[in-house]
């Protein structure tokens, strides 16, 4: 009977006891809860530098670097082409040939005579049309064909004057064409105009380089990347990071998880990154999510990234 009463007893003191650490167990997760709804969650990254080109944006015509219309030198009829388009030409070749018949006069056929060393770009017309010299201008006379050199080729590009200062003879530019959407063709800046179109507001620039296979043809179409500056230690940071706020930018980081606000000043926007002048350093902890829900101070668990 005594053994029976002390295990009762004992049941009793284990189960109140049993009982008791329930009820603190319950208070602490009841504290946890109410500690972590204080807090607001947040994904960080860490601030870090990398190498960063800035280009200047732009499109434009690729032409040969030397295309010369050819005239005749007499009238007459066109009765002899020597060439096709596309052929290389030297100077002095030639390349037609006129009959400049005249009622009661006969003339050896005229000849029709490159002026300088290149490609057939363009034969304007066609056997048996009548021509005639740029006489009193070249207006007045009829070209019968366009010769280029296309060893070289020069792309014009307009650009608006307050991107002019930022451009510089001898900069190097990236070129791609719609025929080659894998190939960047390099050249460089090799001429700015001296002058602003007033009606445009623009300023021509050419940009030279080497085409050796003539896969550039004159009359294409180009997008051109100027090289303006390259950093080799920039901090570049997620654009949605950024606040804007009273005409300031700022951004949240975490300091011994608490939201620390920072203001910061922008550089060179991209699609995804921007580059940041002043205002981070590397290794700190920036709020990439959540930063607009949280206040200069407020307390942060981070769900997402690992300090430094």
């Amino acid at each position: 009977m005594k053994k029976t009463l002390f295990w009762i007893v004992l049941l009793i003191i284990l189960a109140f006891i049993g009982y008791r650490g329930y009820k603190v167990y319950k208070k602490s997760q009841i504290k946890e809860v109410i500690a972590e709804e204080k807090t607001k969650p947040v994904e960080i990254e860490v601030v870090k530098t990398t190498p960063f080109t800035k280009f200047l944006s732009f499109t434009g015509d690729i032409k040969g670097i030397e295309e010369i219309d050819v005239f005749p030198k007499v009238s007459g009829k066109l009765v002899q082409i020597k060439v096709k388009e596309g052929d290389r030409v030297k100077k002095d070749q030639i390349l037609a040939l006129i009959d400049r018949d005249i009622t009661g006069v006969k003339f050896e056929l005229a000849e029709v005579i490159s002026p300088v060393e290149g490609i057939i770009g363009r034969i304007f017309l066609d056997k048996g049309a009548g021509v005639s010299p740029p006489s009193p201008g070249p207006q007045m006379g009829t070209p019968i064909f366009r010769i280029v050199n296309m060893d070289k080729v020069k792309v014009l590009i307009n650009v608006i004057e307050k991107d002019l200062p930022k451009i510089r003879v001898g900069q190097t530019a990236q070129i791609k064409v719609d025929a080659y959407p894998e190939k960047i063709f390099s050249g460089e800046v090799s001429l700015i105009s001296p002058i602003v179109d007033p009606y445009t507001r623009t300023a021509q620039i050419e940009i030279t380089l080497s085409n050796p296979k003539h896969l550039l043809k004159p009359g294409m179409f180009s997008e051109v990347k100027i090289i303006e500056k390259i950093k080799k230690d920039a901090i570049l940071i997620p654009s949605y990071a950024l606040l804007e706020t009273s005409n300031k930018t700022k951004v949240f980081l975490v300091k011994g998880k608490k939201a620390v606000k920072r203001f910061v000043e922008v550089g060179a926007k991209g699609t995804e990154k921007i580059e940041i002048l002043t205002g981070l350093s590397p290794g700190e902890s920036l709020v990439v999510a959540g930063h607009h829900r949280i206040e200069d101070g407020d307390s942060v668990r981070i769900v997402k990234g690992v300090m430094r």
